[in-house]
């Protein structure tokens, strides 16, 4: 009996031993926690500073340096100058400089003139004027004619009064007949009589025919007829027989019966039988009985 308990103990002993002599797995060590690193070198919200080793906080510092360098050279307003080294401050000043240029060259409303160099502000004089000059010479309302030299001032007159000539031209409600020179007027009245006949010609409701002279009244008068003589052979309502002459009746009539005889065969309530003969009747009588016989057949085509 003490025997067997004695042999437990050494195998329990043994057992003990040897789990200890196993190597014990290692554990896994977490990686640190960068995010505030990553908010505070990016400027994010939710930076503490206060967990920041030595080397983070110089990360940190110089990330928001040059952030704000970046933000001064953009003319933002969140650039803080006093943080700027003298260099920087050269650098943000001549930037600064360089795009207030270009805005006064420009006519921006955001120029500061104050700040430019008399070179600066010579050449921003000259763009100006050049600006104003092409408003003048475009017709622009927003022109200054104050502002335009004594040569510029005869070449906006001139542009504007070739302007107003084109219009007058043209038949434009804008004309100035006031500022035509007497040849120019001449030209414009020339140009509005020859309208005035386009007009008549057209059968215009506009037409003035009292503006006609002998020969362009017998042309519109001419040119009346011929179109009145086409819509009464078409059949259009706006024909006028009493205008047409002898010969131009007749073809209009027949015109007509022939009309008649093809709307009497389509069989259209605009035909009038009574004025077909015993032949275009029998065509007529033809003519519905093809159309029944080809019903017929496509009946007969489509049963099965």
């Amino acid at each position: 009996m003490y025997t067997s308990r004695a042999l437990v103990l050494v195998l329990v002993s043994l057992c003990a031993a040897i789990v200890q002599a196993q190597p014990k797995p290692k554990t896994k060590t977490s990686a640190p926690d960068r995010s505030n690193l990553i908010n505070c070198v990016e400027g994010l919200s939710g930076c503490d500073v206060s967990a920041l080793s030595g080397d983070e906080l110089a990360q940190v510092a110089a990330a928001s340096k040059k952030r704000n360098l970046e933000y001064c050279l953009d003319g933002s307003t969140l650039c803080d100058p006093i943080r700027l080294t003298a260099a920087e401050a050269s650098s943000v000043r001549a930037v600064r400089d360089r795009h207030n240029v270009e805005k006064c060259m420009e006519g921006s409303p955001s120029c500061d003139m104050l700040l430019l160099s008399t070179k600066d502000a010579a050449a921003s004089r000259a763009a100006a004027a050049q600006r104003n000059f092409d408003k003048c010479m475009s017709g622009s309302p927003i022109c200054d004619p104050l502002r335009l030299t004594k040569e510029q001032s005869h070449t906006v007159q001139a542009a504007a009064a070739r302007r107003n000539l084109d219009k007058c031209l043209s038949g434009s409600s804008a004309c100035d007949p006031l500022r035509l020179a007497p040849n120019e007027a001449a030209s414009v009245r020339a140009a509005s009589l020859r309208r005035n006949l386009d007009r008549c010609l057209q059968g215009s409701s506009t037409c003035d025919p009292l503006l006609l002279t002998e020969s362009e009244s017998k042309d519109v008068r001419v040119e009346m007829q011929r179109r009145n003589r086409a819509n009464c052979q078409s059949g259009l309502p706006n024909c006028n027989p009493l205008d047409l002459k002898e010969a131009d009746l007749n073809s209009t009539r027949a015109a007509f019966h022939q009309r008649n005889v093809e709307e009497c065969k389509k069989g259209l309530p605009t035909c009038d039988p009574s004025l077909l003969n015993a032949p275009e009747m029998a065509s007529v009588a033809a003519a519905f009985q093809e159309r029944r016989n080809r019903a017929n057949r496509l009946q007969q085509s489509s049963k099965p």
